[in-house]
């Protein structure tokens, strides 16, 4: 909840420490006298392990060059010590033990002067076979039950398993995965003892696992620690502890598991008013069956206020906005929580990005949201939850013609249709265990247009009713939620409109999305991920399907713009603006040029025919899609201190097509399609802050990978939109963030 005040501070700290970086002078380090800086280590004959994770390991290491080019400019010079390199061989072949080769050698160092101040250190390598995992073996399972005997063999066999190299981590994780299937069964004091067995001529590694089980346990009493904020003082406990103990669902006389243990404390913490929570079995020596648990913790922050504002420019709009929360984690007791956030703004049209001007006509926007969640609602994991909206907003969703568009001087828009969003969301969230969140949710939405005195609203514009039952389902095997290096999530958010639950919109739409992170090396990340929305309407979207024939409603354009796909944007495409990907073509209600503009950009529909308006991308508006695809590909390199930098190509695409369906008028129609690439690379910087990251990407749209084999993919198809070029040039669009763009 404090995102929008670290919003406005990190935009201040991100302007500040450029202008300190532009207006510093240069820090340049020196070589010492005699000393050499050190150019390039490079490890010769590493063929079966990753170098750079061994580079990582050594003290003889390359000088850091700034901005990845230049040494000596921000940081010290890395200075050829040859005692250093001594110890970094052993280093090497210790490097290589723990991976298997028992047999590696670092046979020598090779330092080549390049000039009489620098050297290039070459490390060579002789790796030898590496040692293959052989048989498990696991004593002492005759007093165990059979489903804890059978758990104990999966873990240890899955950790090593037969025929792989030997690695000295998968042989320590083998260890706590055994003890670990103990401990969750019910034996607390249990412990576990491995042996390994090398046979070098045979080049196998046998395995012996002693389990050493103890007596069957099960939780006694249990004790918080921490809640009381001044011990025996006068100040009150502010934090229910029967709240706690429901959420935790833990009784005494139950069987131990550490498990268990690890649920209860991410439920704690998931209440949000712990900056830290440790539970902690109290073991007795000798053992004894009963097991006392203290819950330590560490409250947070009950109460907070936010303030703040902000400031927005892209190539569809500007706008200056305010920011105002408050938030109370335990509203009327029983840790119930409830927030309220504003966001109040103006918005200068149509002064934006592509066409800086002056404002000449101001509309005010807002952001409006409540939120209330009841913890253990109907069982002791359950939270409950209800969360309102009302949103005001002028519809804008493409840039101001900029000059090569042929008009000679901005017509501003007679009418810029306004709307009411009113929202509200119940439903119930829950997670289990650590990786996997489910949330169940019915929302309702409207969309009332109108318009401010002066002008005249399109009297086909009708309300927008949107009623559907919505369940998100997330899986996150992530290493940190912030600054991910490993691991993967995947999430599947699925909805179904109208029928029995009323609206205008009667549809199912499904969205599945991936994400996977591998280490490179320790400050560089490949990231990548995936999305795919489909989107299957049963009421509306003809129109839209059929390329917006003469005659097509209001409601069918309104429907699809609010249930379809979009990309576009700092979190989607970063070559194209917010929207820029979707099926284009001509509406009145999103087009409301005056004549003089209209007849300037010959969209005039009074004096132009339907099919020539929709072919002509001047006329053209964003109007959402049925079917989506997105890839997206990062590599991304962290620096010493809170800089950063990112290389990503974005692709994908939104199509105007339902999946499954036919389409006799038009047979090449296709709603997946991958020749549609909208392909845009670029690089990216970012500046940590102490809650997230801040971002700022630019984006390159790449000729002949929007549509594949197209050069000019608007002739092609009209329906792709002309997306904005800045300074009336360069097909790139420049992308501000917080956080990572996923």
């Amino acid at each position: 909840m404090p995102a929008p005040l670290a919003l406005v501070f990190g935009r201040t700290f991100v302007g500040a420490s450029l202008f300190a970086l532009l207006t510093a002078p240069c820090g340049c380090a020196s070589i010492p006298q005699g000393g050499a800086a050190i150019d390039s280590v490079r490890i010769v004959g590493a063929t079966s392990i990753d170098a750079r994770a061994l580079g990582d390991k050594l003290a003889t290491t390359e000088s850091p060059r700034f901005l990845g080019l230049l040494s000596g400019v921000a940081n010290d010079y890395s200075i050829y010590d040859p005692s250093v390199l001594q110890r970094d061989l052993a280093r090497v072949e210790r490097f290589y033990r723990a991976r298997g080769f028992f047999e590696a050698r670092a046979r020598v160092a090779r330092v080549i002067h390049t000039s009489p101040d620098r050297v290039r250190i070459e490390i060579v390598v002789a790796e030898g076979e590496p040692v293959l995992n052989g048989d498990t073996r696991i004593d002492q399972l005759g007093p165990l039950s059979k489903a804890t005997a059978t758990a104990v063999r999966v873990a240890a066999e899955s950790a090593l398993p037969r025929g792989k190299r030997f690695d000295e981590n998968a042989y320590a994780d083998a260890q706590a995965a055994v003890l670990r299937a103990l401990v969750s069964t019910g034996y607390a004091y249990a412990t576990v003892r491995a042996e390994a067995h090398v046979d070098l001529p045979s080049h196998a590694i046998d395995y012996a696992i002693t389990v050493n089980p103890g007596i069957p346990t099960v939780y006694g009493p249990i004790t918080f620690v921490g809640l009381d904020p001044d011990g025996a003082g006068p100040r009150p406990q502010e934090i229910d502890e029967r709240v706690l103990r429901r959420v935790m669902n833990m009784r005494a006389g139950r069987p131990f598991s550490s498990t268990e243990i690890d649920s209860s404390t991410q439920a704690l913490l998931d209440l949000e008013v712990f900056s830290a929570v440790q539970i902690v079995p109290s073991l007795s020596d000798p053992p004894k069956p009963v097991v006392p648990l203290v819950v330590q913790v560490q409250p947070a922050q009950l109460r907070s206020v936010r303030l703040g504002g902000g400031a927005e420019l892209d190539v569809i709009k500007t706008d200056v906005h305010l920011l105002a929360g408050w938030e109370d984690h335990d509203l009327l007791g029983g840790l119930r929580d409830f927030s309220v956030d504003l966001k109040p703004g103006v918005v200068f049209s149509p002064t934006s990005l592509s066409d800086f001007q002056t404002p000449q006509r101001l509309f005010y926007e807002q952001r409006l949201r409540l939120q209330f969640r009841q913890p253990g609602a109907f069982e002791a994991r359950t939270t409950a939850f209800v969360r309102p909206e009302l949103n005001i907003y002028p519809l804008l969703v493409e840039p101001s013609p900029p000059p090569k568009k042929g008009v000679a001087n901005y017509v501003e828009p007679s009418v810029v249709p306004n709307y009411v969003e009113p929202k509200v969301s119940a439903g119930v969230e829950r997670r289990f265990g650590k990786h996997l969140f489910t949330t169940l949710a019915y929302n309702f939405q409207g969309e009332k247009p109108f318009t401010y005195p002066g002008q005249q609203l399109d009297p086909s514009l009708p309300t927008v009713l949107l009623s559907f039952p919505q369940l998100v389902t997330q899986i996150d095997f992530r290493d940190n939620p912030v600054h991910t290096h490993a691991g993967f999530a995947a999430n599947i958010d699925l909805q179904v409109a109208g029928g029995p639950f009323g609206g205008t919109a009667t549809d199912w739409r499904v969205q599945p999305d991936v994400e996977g992170y591998i280490p490179i090396t320790r400050d560089v990340t490949f990231a990548v991920s995936g999305t795919l929305g489909l989107l299957f309407p049963v009421n509306y979207g003809q129109s839209v399907e059929n390329g917006l024939p003469a005659g097509a409603t209001a409601t069918d354009i309104q429907t699809v713009y609010f249930r379809g796909f979009f990309s576009g944007g700092p979190n989607s495409n970063r070559g194209y603006p917010l929207r820029g990907v979707a099926p284009h073509g001509f509406v009145p209600f999103l087009n409301p040029l005056t004549a003089r503009a209209q007849a300037a950009n010959n969209c005039d529909p009074n004096l132009v025919s339907a099919g020539d308006l929709q072919k002509n991308p001047l006329c053209s508006s964003p109007i959402g899609g049925f079917t989506q695809w997105e890839a997206t590909a990062e590599l991304r390199i962290a620096s010493s201190g809170p800089w950063g930098g990112v290389l990503f190509c974005d692709a994908g695409d939104v199509s105007q097509y339902v999946l499954f369906r036919s389409y006799p008028s038009n047979p090449n129609a296709r709603a997946l399609r991958f020749n549609y690439l909208h392909m845009s690379c670029g690089v990216g910087a970012r500046y940590d802050t102490p809650v997230v990251p801040i971002r700022l990407d630019v984006g390159y749209r790449i000729p002949g990978f929007q549509i594949l084999g197209k050069s000019d993919p608007t002739q092609f198809d009209a329906a792709f939109g002309d997306p904005p070029v800045l300074f009336s040039v360069l097909p790139i669009a420049v992308a501000f963030g917080i956080g990572e763009s996923f």
